[in-house]
């Protein structure tokens, strides 16, 4: 299983990009709001991905966090929502969209992704009403994981750091808070 690469980002096309790891060049499937968050060709670059194996066909997709794939692998268990559909999910609503989706039985914020209809939507909201908790906790607890990467071989993981937080204003009468 390929769980993460870091490399650098080769090519772009509508759904996919070519990233050099070492020499290698892995395609990797990305929803739009990945692609548009992704640098430029030549840059650093580091997605969490997921592999699919079928009979004729292995395909790599590639995700800015783990919340985001592991929303992925869950919407692929439904019947109905195969990879590109998740995509599309993921890509219209991101993974914070898709966690209130979920929390809030909003099947029609899952309908909205391209291909997806309200009867999948209503399969997905129900089927995964009792996984997603799992996945939202997921979400709280642990930190993104950025777009970029420090460099080409690295292999540390790469963490957004929070905005600090901005100091507080002194108290009128100059009395420190």
């Amino acid at each position: 299983m390929i769980g993460r690469l870091s490399g650098r980002l080769d090519y772009r096309a509508e759904d996919h990009v070519l990233i050099d790891v070492r020499g290698v060049g892995y395609v990797v499937f990305v929803s739009d709001r990945t692609m548009a968050a992704l640098p430029g060709p030549g840059e650093a670059v580091s997605l969490y991905t997921d592999l699919l194996v079928r009979d004729d066909l292995l395909q790599l997709f590639g995700f800015p966090s783990l919340v985001e794939k592991e929303w992925h692998r869950l919407l692929m268990s439904v019947q109905g929502i195969g990879a590109k559909a998740s995509l599309a999910i993921l890509g219209t609503l991101g993974a914070d969209g898709v966690s209130r989706a979920m929390a809030l039985g909003d099947w029609s914020a899952v309908a909205a992704a391209k291909g997806v209809g309200p009867k999948t939507a209503q399969k997905a909201i129900l089927e995964l009403k009792d996984k997603a908790p799992t996945v939202m906790a997921m979400g709280a607890a642990a930190p993104i994981a950025g777009a970029g990467a420090t460099g080409a071989g690295d292999d540390a993981l790469v963490v957004e750091a929070a905005a600090p937080a901005a100091p507080a204003a002194p108290a009128p009468d100059g009395a420190a808070q």
